[in-house]
């Protein structure tokens, strides 16, 4: 079996401030995997906070290219900060529809897990960041989402190293 086949492909989603990258960082450092870092970061810091729908899919692009990029380095296991879940929801929030190329790749690019991140920690404030006060809100779009599609995901809850156990049980469980 090839090692691309045993790739286990472990994206980490959820509202903003809900402690993505940092639940990504601390998983590839426990597992000495790889990450993704979210690409919308670098794409906005180029062309700058006012984006549109068209910006959007050149995230979710970027992202995936990038995912793909650092998958070639990996065996074991990929932990992806994002991914086209929430490109889809930042769609339909900020334009109320999403792009057809993002909902095709939202269908077709699964994980093995998803660890939706619940925003029970402090929103710290950062210029990116558009929504501080309804994250709860954008936790059940998330839910809602991956229970529609029937996808496998797991709330990681707790603040700190309580997160990172939280994460690291799931994580185990499919790479037994």
């Amino acid at each position: 079996m090839s090692r691309k086949l045993m790739l286990k492909r472990i994206s980490i989603t959820g509202p903003e401030s809900s402690g993505k990258t940092w639940l990504s960082k601390r998983l590839a450092d426990y597992y000495k995997a790889h990450f993704v870092e979210e690409y919308s970061r670098e794409y906005l810091a180029v062309h700058g906070a006012d984006y549109v729908m068209e910006d959007v899919v050149n995230i979710a692009k970027g992202q995936l290219e990038s995912e793909n990029r650092v998958a070639e380095k990996c065996e074991n296991v990929l932990f992806c900060d994002t991914d086209m879940l929430v490109t889809k929801i930042w769609c339909e929030v900020v334009y109320g529809s999403c792009p057809e190329w993002i909902e095709n790749k939202f269908n077709d690019h699964v994980y093995d897990l998803y660890l939706l991140c619940y925003p029970d920690i402090p929103w710290e404030d950062d210029p990116l960041r558009e929504n501080p006060n309804d994250r709860d809100v954008l936790f059940e779009l998330y839910q809602s989402a991956l229970i529609k599609k029937g996808l496998p995901f797991k709330v990681v809850k707790g603040l700190g190293d309580e997160r990172l156990k939280n994460a690291v049980t799931f994580v185990n469980e499919i790479l037994q």
